[in-house]
């Protein structure tokens, strides 16, 4: 039996609703609220004609995000054909709608409807490790579905601790922060240091939530290989698994288009800290080539991947 937990933390992040989240310029958030929320009931079958339609128009698009998507694709896969990476994009599109098309229903429906939803694999090697009176930071890299098993978690007594950065529409950010701790959980912002969230995961026990793909410069990486390509990859997890006193358990979560349901996938807990940075980074790189190359169209290509360049100050995506 988990014990009860008290999850105020003075410096985790905690926005709250203010009455200018109802000023003309957050209208459309909340237009856009109501028709997700209202599409989130619409039958699996019609989700997904919705979301091939949806795909076929943003490929189209001259968005950033598309625009981000091709040029990662483009420098981690070069030996695919433009029309293969092209597929590529076109599906990730499909399964980004048909996730944007379900997920106001982790607000808007219980714990037994997303236990029900959920497929779950290899958890016994996250319990093995509890078990054993272990601390545990999971490492679970940017896939669409990437909230899913902070909420799953925290909804089975296992809440987790994050650090994210607020997002700059403010209803959407405290809208985001609400559903990720519906049922437990902290998140600090980064401003705050990484102290807040040892501490959360060594003391308090509760399971980190790392996410090793975000380029955070220079200063915060080595560059080992992702893919074809070199990347800027995070260099503190054996510091911060040493610190924390926490096995590191790789989690990929995704949702299957076909069955509109969510999936997670846990795995062995790594051997870390190795005592070598550049190791422990290309062990968290691996660990992603692993799963998005069985699932490319699960990952966020979206993202700023590679926007630190190894022998370059250009930013790829301008």
């Amino acid at each position: 039996m988990t014990q009860q937990r008290d999850d105020f933390d003075e410096k985790a992040y905690n926005p709250t609703f203010k009455w200018s989240f109802l000023a003309p310029k957050y209208w459309g958030t909340w237009v856009a609220l109501f028709f997700a929320c209202l599409f989130s009931f619409l039958p699996r079958s019609a989700k997904v004609v919705l979301s091939k339609f949806v795909a076929k128009q943003a490929v189209k698009l001259k968005s950033g995000a598309t625009h981000r998507a091709r040029v990662n694709l483009s420098l981690c896969f070069p030996e695919k054909s433009d029309s293969e990476r092209a597929e590529m994009l076109y599906k990730l599109y499909v399964t980004a709608s048909m996730f944007m098309l379900t997920f106001p229903k982790l607000s808007l429906r219980s714990k037994s409807w997303l236990e029900k939803n959920t497929s779950i694999r290899g958890f016994e090697h996250l319990q093995s490790v509890l078990d054993k009176d272990e601390n545990v930071i999971l490492l679970v890299p940017h896939t669409w579905s990437i909230d899913i098993p902070a909420v799953l978690l925290a909804s089975r007594g296992l809440p987790v601790s994050a650090m994210a950065k607020g997002q700059k529409n403010k209803v959407a950010d405290w809208l985001m922060h609400k559903q990720r701790v519906q049922y437990g959980g902290r998140v600090y912002d980064r401003s705050v240091g990484i102290k807040p969230f040892i501490k959360s995961v060594r003391k308090d026990k509760y399971l980190g939530y790392y996410l090793p793909d975000e380029d955070l410069g220079r200063e915060h990486s080595v560059f080992v290989d992702f893919f074809a390509t070199q990347k800027a990859t995070i260099s503190g997890l054996g510091r911060l698994s040493k610190l924390s006193q926490a096995k590191i358990v790789p989690l990929f979560a995704m949702i299957n288009t076909e069955t509109g349901q969510f999936e997670l996938d846990f795995y062995p807990a790594l051997p870390f800290p190795t005592g070598d940075e550049h190791q422990d980074a290309r062990m968290m790189n691996e660990c992603i080539e692993n799963y998005v190359t069985e699932r490319p169209e699960q990952y966020m290509w979206i993202l700023r991947l590679l926007k630190t360049q190894h022998n370059s100050n250009k930013n790829p995506y301008k």
